[in-house]
């Protein structure tokens, strides 16, 4: 039996799928050798519904169907947190809902789709600050609202995980850093994500000085990377449609084996704090849309999706982190054989 660390591979499902249907997302899923996914974009019959939409009907379906192909589900993939924290019109079509009334509704609406899929982690984001305007000056207000959020997902036995990336107020590794510090609840913990740093003109070195300013607060990661043609520039508001240059974990720019062979010390760690939350062990979960990606989604195809997991695969193997892949073994137990 192996000493090496070891953490969970998932997926957001919808990313594999050509039309997004069920089927299709399971079918690729479980013919990779994946067994956990994150839901996010689905069809089960009546056209593709964002997880948030969908029906009690649509989810029953949903568990018969991934019970079927032998999948759980690791995290809901929410749109949680993409939405304008003030009322202020500054040329984006980011939507403004009030805080009191998102709480009650779409909030306490992704904890219970959350225990409907028998997950306990949800993923969101800090919230659209104004464009033109400095993210820290909005912190007080984000910080306050990501606090009643953690209460609420605390209350109902789950975690938030609040996403690393570009336009929202926590777009870097410090201000989530920050955002984190200051929320202080045990329900709020961060997702690293690589390519949505690189894509504001980071370096590796300094993507990897992002990581590292997270890691106290880091639950999992989403795995994906962006390769510029040319040299970056720094920016800040990235035209998320335009991004076309995503690539595997291993061609990019985010120095993904650097922050893997760092990581790899804080698994054991990290996935007792984890499992004392009810959450299975430390995902990596994969995003990567390799044919394109913009603000609420992403596509790379089941041939992209593999070329994406044969990548993340060849720098676990070198750095020393283990992972399961579906093998005879588990088809025999499935047969009851």
């Amino acid at each position: 039996m192996s000493d090496r660390p070891a953490v969970i591979l998932s997926g957001f499902a919808d990313e594999c799928a050509n039309e997004k249907t069920a089927e299709q997302q399971f079918c690729a899923f479980a013919a990779l050798g994946l067994q956990y996914y994150t839901i996010r974009f689905i069809d089960v019959g009546s056209g593709v519904k964002n997880v948030m939409k969908l029906t009690k009907g649509e989810i029953t379906k949903i568990r018969h169907m991934q019970d079927k192909y032998g999948l759980n589900v690791s995290s809901l993939g929410s749109p949680i947190g993409k939405v304008k924290l003030l009322d202020v019109e500054d040329g984006t079509k980011n939507a403004y809902i009030p805080f009191a009334k998102y709480l009650k509704e779409d909030v306490a609406k992704a904890c219970e789709l959350a225990h409907a899929f028998e997950t306990k982690l949800i993923r969101g984001f800090s919230f659209y600050h104004p464009a033109g305007t400095d993210a820290r000056e909005h912190l007080p207000l984000v910080v306050d609202q990501l606090g009643q959020i953690a209460e609420l997902c605390h209350r109902s036995d789950l975690t938030f995980g609040l996403e690393l990336e570009a336009n929202l107020v926590g777009h870097t590794g410090q201000l989530l850093a920050e955002i984190h510090r200051r929320v202080n609840h045990p329900a709020l913990m961060l997702i690293f994500d690589g390519a949505n740093v690189v894509t504001q003109g980071y370096s590796a070195d300094e993507t990897f000085e992002q990581y590292a300013l997270m890691k106290p607060g880091l639950a999992w990661m989403h795995i994906k990377d962006y390769r510029h043609p040319h040299p970056a520039k720094k920016t800040d508001h990235v035209d998320e449609e335009a991004l076309k240059h995503f690539v595997p974990a291993d061609l990019g720019h985010s120095g993904h084996e650097a922050i893997l062979r760092d990581f790899r010390e804080m698994i054991p760690r990290l996935e007792r704090k984890l499992k004392k939350r009810g959450i299975p062990g430390v995902f990596l979960d994969m995003e990567p849309h390799v044919k394109g990606g913009g603000q609420f989604g992403g596509f790379s195809g089941p041939d992209g999706f593999g070329v994406a997991l044969r990548g993340l695969c060849r720098i676990l193997d070198y750095v020393g982190i283990d992972y399961h892949l579906r093998d005879f073994e588990d088809i025999k137990a499935a047969r009851g054989i």
